[in-house]
């Protein structure tokens, strides 16, 4: 379940990262399937560093919750600026 917490929240972080950086964004298909390859990353590299600790060991409870959104989010977001920034050097 962890992981289809982060695999969704990557895809909404991959969104919204396409929303607010606009160079970068490629569209809600790619922004999407980089969004879960991010938060899949994000939530599996974290957990493996010991953020899990901080996100309440990646249980069920609210703080694991939280803590599966907020990296599933951020690696969503940082893998669609690298997918980004790399399509748009490919394409000059």
């Amino acid at each position: 379940m962890e992981m289809l917490i982060g695999l969704v929240s990557g895809a909404v972080g991959g969104n919204v990262a396409g929303g607010l950086l606009g160079k970068l964004n490629q569209g809600t298909l790619i922004n999407s399937i980089s969004g879960i390859v991010g938060g899949g990353l994000g939530s599996t590299i974290l957990g493996a560093v010991g953020a899990g600790a901080m996100a309440g060991d990646g249980g069920m409870d609210l703080m694991g919750i939280v803590g599966q959104v907020v990296s599933g989010g951020v690696g969503g977001g940082v893998v669609l600026a690298i997918v980004g920034a790399v399509r748009n050097m490919i394409g000059k």
